[in-house]
């Protein structure tokens, strides 16, 4: 019996000391668990917060980024419709003044955003340009192509745009100052564009609207402008101030013609003037800011008081 409590006494022992160390060992378990939880050094937690920083500043400038490039786009598309706009003004301005002028019609209805774009064309330079263009192109067929034959061979030159003033053109633009800037670059022009003639050695024959009234006057002022040596100053008659430009034009071509004279070419910068076409002759269309037409009562009031 001896033996066999003992044996039974170690096994109690054994269990107990078992039982215990189990319960010791859960206690240690459960304590690492709680402590291991979510764990990182200084120098981690440095760097994770300030990728997350990095990571926020790209994504301001992303957001940034997106809103100036939609800007830019909604810009953009508005400046191109204002373009569009603004190219279809200038077509119907453009449009509507050679109506106006091919059928010697008032200017009273000429827009005024039509007078805008008028002006713009003188004060960006476009207007110079032009000029300077059309005397290249006289400049290449009098001066190169087309030769003197003999002393009847002659171009006619208008030279209305030589004498009238601002008044003239008052209904058109309305800025004198670019007023003054068309005239003088148009005065410019013409003058070498004579000289070039007269240095070719065309015969030119003067025209003008005015009356025949006012020739001392206008023989003075081409004089004192630089012209010399023109063939002939024709400028309407009593009989002729009734009638209208087109065909006091036409009528001044015949004449010159039914007097020898070979017209190879009219030069001038208003429609009413290169009406009567000839064979052989060429047309040569001077650039204008805008039509304006001119006032035949203005010159009719001009004869009868003097």
């Amino acid at each position: 019996m001896s033996a066999y409590g003992n044996e039974m006494e170690r096994q109690f022992s054994t269990q107990s000391h078992s039982t215990g160390g189990s319960s010791g060992n859960s206690d240690m378990g459960s304590r690492y668990i709680i402590e291991s939880g979510f764990y990182m050094t200084p120098l981690t937690a440095t760097i994770f917060v300030g990728a997350l920083a990095t990571v926020g500043v790209l994504l301001i400038t992303l957001l940034v980024s997106l809103t100036v490039m939609l800007q830019y786009c909604q810009n953009r598309s508005e400046g191109v419709v204002e373009i569009q706009r603004s190219s279809v003004d200038y077509d119907y301005c453009k449009a509507l003044s050679v109506h106006l002028e091919l059928n010697g019609l008032e200017t009273d209805g000429i827009p005024s955003f039509c007078k805008e774009f008028a002006i713009q064309y003188i004060r960006s330079g476009q207007y110079e340009r032009d000029l300077d263009s059309s005397l290249l192109v006289v400049d290449n067929y009098f001066c190169s192509a087309a030769k003197v034959d003999n002393g009847q061979d002659i171009v006619l030159m208008d030279i209305d745009d030589l004498l009238f003033t601002n008044r003239d053109y008052n209904d058109v633009l309305i800025s004198s100052d670019c007023v003054d800037q068309a005239k003088k670059l148009k005065q410019n022009f013409l003058l070498k564009l004579y000289k070039k003639l007269r240095s070719c050695r065309w015969p030119t024959t003067l025209i003008s609207r005015k009356s025949e009234v006012n020739r001392n006057a206008t023989i003075e002022h081409l004089t004192s402008a630089g012209y010399k040596g023109w063939l002939q100053l024709i400028m309407r008659m009593d009989d002729e101030m009734q009638i209208n430009h087109p065909v006091y034009f036409s009528r001044q071509q015949a004449a010159l013609q039914s007097e020898g004279f070979s017209v190879i070419g009219v030069i001038s910068s208003h429609m009413d003037a290169l009406s009567a076409l000839s064979v052989g002759t060429r047309i040569y269309k001077l650039p204008n800011p805008m039509y304006f037409k001119y006032q035949s009562s203005k010159m009719e009031e001009t004869h009868k008081v003097r």
